[in-house]
């Protein structure tokens, strides 16, 4: 790669090792991606990101846009990561999708092993877009019945749990889904204690709209 791919590259490596350096990740499970002029830039399967360079991440091309209709062509050197078609799918279904984090992070995948939505219990669910988290159906990794899964569990949200697998997210780049990522694992391991304590209490649907109303310019500076 060269150009504004080997940046965007790099940028994939540091935030998958940084998923791992912020707990939310471990070894080579998880993966990242970005988007890239004609597809997306993805970390390959199998390989500890500390043992890897940016020369290592692979580029996937985008369904039907070689003259050839390629649908997951990939070019480098590696294989790209198991998981390639939730990333092509999200890129393709949300527009606004700049790069997707996917983790098995602790609490996250605890729920999803218990295949259990994040309700309303704390306003940060409107975070996400919507009212509440939904955790996809379960489907084997890497397959087309689990891509159709997350793209189902993410109408209307930016992120999701993945029965008995974990989460996956997706921000405008890769330090905004990163960011996203650690705040939902967060949300997560809240919702984790809060169900010890016994039924959650929940923020009715009236206070969840003002939130989301309020969320449409959170973060903005001017």
């Amino acid at each position: 790669m060269s150009g504004r791919n080997a940046q965007l590259a790099a940028s994939v490596l540091a935030t998958a090792r940084a998923m791992n350096a912020s707990g939310i990740n471990r070894g080579s499970a998880g993966n990242v991606s970005t988007r890239c002029k004609d597809g997306f830039i993805i970390t390959p399967t199998g390989m500890a990101y500390d043992a890897c360079s940016s020369g290592d991440m692979v580029k996937v091309m985008r369904s039907g846009i070689q003259a050839d209709g390629a649908d997951g062509t990939a070019s480098g050197t590696r294989k790209p990561s198991s998981e390639w078609r939730f990333h092509r799918d999200i890129y393709a279904a949300r527009p606004e999708a700049g790069a997707v984090v996917h983790t098995h992070s602790p609490f996250a995948t605890a729920l999803a092993c218990q295949t259990q939505d994040i309700p309303a219990f704390h306003y940060m669910v409107a975070r996400f877009g919507g009212s509440d988290v939904r955790c996809a159906a379960y489907a084997t990794f890497g397959s087309q019945e689990l891509s159709d899964a997350i793209i189902s569990a993410l109408n209307g949200r930016s992120a999701c749990l993945m029965a008995h697998h974990g989460m996956v997210v997706f921000g405008r780049d890769c330090d905004h889904a990163l960011a996203l990522a650690v705040e939902l694992e967060t949300l997560c391991e809240q919702y984790w204690r809060v169900l010890q304590l016994g039924a959650p209490r929940l923020l009715p649907d009236a206070e969840m709209k003002r939130v989301l109303a309020k969320f449409a310019g959170y973060g903005q500076q001017g």
